[in-house]
């Protein structure tokens, strides 16, 4: 299962949730009851709820509070090392921002399994890419707002000189109204890219950090080493192989030695683990395009030629005749059915 902490949840409701007036303390409410998350845990360490649920009270939100669509960007900016506890120590106690991202690529599963970041250094400068998820969510769009958001403020919060990115990429279409992106990252914003991240200038990226300690870094390190050993992934192999083919699906169907490499085994061995599990790869292939194309048809206004697209067939007949043998009906019939309902 695919998981974040509720320390976001929390951070949320105080964002949203004003105490001091009847209508912030039914919205505060409102945010807990939609994560599953009490209230009266803020005091108790952080525990995760699934990350489904997180991208839900996102989506609610944007229902819930007129400006309910920038909560990813409004959260993130507030976000600050010590809210994270060991995770965000050594991110500040890093030695510069390059030491801070590649403890975040590497222990980042503590916090979130969902909107992580991977390094990725060029020649022009560095890349601090957003682990791609399923962008057709709305709350998945917003949580990668946060994560670059909240990478943005912690990189403002350790280091030595005043920071900006050089530029930011989202793969999403741009929202229609940018007042917080723009208040918040002072840079270049781009939207529409083929990737989510921020790009960082070499200078910056080895500046050295405000409060850099190898002593300490060392140490946050051993800590979170044992936390990421304590950690217990309970997400299915069959699940995990879904979310793969899933991200793959625009470029065309891919092979099971790409979705096994992806998950660090030969094709042969995940061939055999799913066989051992009562799975045939190619079935998943089937399941992984008719719940992304229903969800394609109920959720968006995207047109049946650019669903065919996204489910990885090439053309819209092809589509059209899988999707009927697959759930009875032909797409267009779903979601008139849908929208009747």
């Amino acid at each position: 299962m695919a998981h974040i902490s509720t320390l976001f949840v929390h951070k949320l409701a105080d964002l949203f949730g004003s105490q001091a007036d009847a209508e912030g303390l039914a919205l505060r409410r409102k945010i807990f009851a939609a994560a599953g998350v009490g209230q009266g845990d803020s005091d108790e360490p952080p525990k995760t709820i699934a990350a489904s649920t997180f991208f839900e009270t996102l989506e609610r939100l944007t229902q819930e509070a007129p400006d309910g669509r920038s909560a990813g960007v409004r959260l993130g900016a507030i976000m600050r090392c010590d809210d994270y506890g060991p995770f965000g120590l050594a991110f500040k106690s890093a030695p510069d921002l390059l030491g801070s991202f590649s403890r975040v690529e590497r222990y980042g599963r503590v916090v979130t399994s969902v909107a992580n970041y991977t390094v990725d250094q060029r020649p022009a400068g560095t890349f601090m890419a957003i682990t791609p998820g399923d962008n057709t969510r709305l709350g998945q769009r917003m949580t990668n707002e946060l994560a670059i958001a909240a990478g943005t403020a912690l990189c403002r919060e350790v280091s030595q000189h005043p920071f900006s990115p050089k530029a930011v990429y989202f793969s999403h279409e741009r929202p229609a109204d940018l007042s917080a992106f723009t208040a918040h990252f002072e840079c270049p914003l781009h939207f529409g890219a083929d990737r989510d991240g921020f790009e960082i200038a070499d200078a910056e990226l080895r500046a050295g950090n405000r409060l850099g300690d190898d002593g300490l870094a060392r140490f946050f390190d051993t800590v979170l080493d044992k936390e990421l050993a304590e950690f217990v992934d309970e997400t299915r192999l069959d699940q995990k192989v879904c979310s793969e083919i899933s991200r793959a699906l625009s470029q065309g169907v891919p092979v099971i030695s790409e979705v096994a490499a992806r998950l660090g085994m030969s094709g042969r061995t995940l061939q055999r683990r799913l066989a051992e599990d009562g799975h045939v790869y190619q079935d998943l292939v089937e399941i992984t395009r008719r719940k992304l194309a229903e969800r394609l048809l109920t959720q968006t206004d995207f047109a049946i030629a650019e669903i065919a697209f996204l489910t990885g067939y090439s053309e819209q007949s092809t589509f059209s005749r899988a999707f009927k043998r697959l759930s009875g009906q032909t797409p267009a019939s779903f979601r008139r059915q849908d929208m009747l309902n």
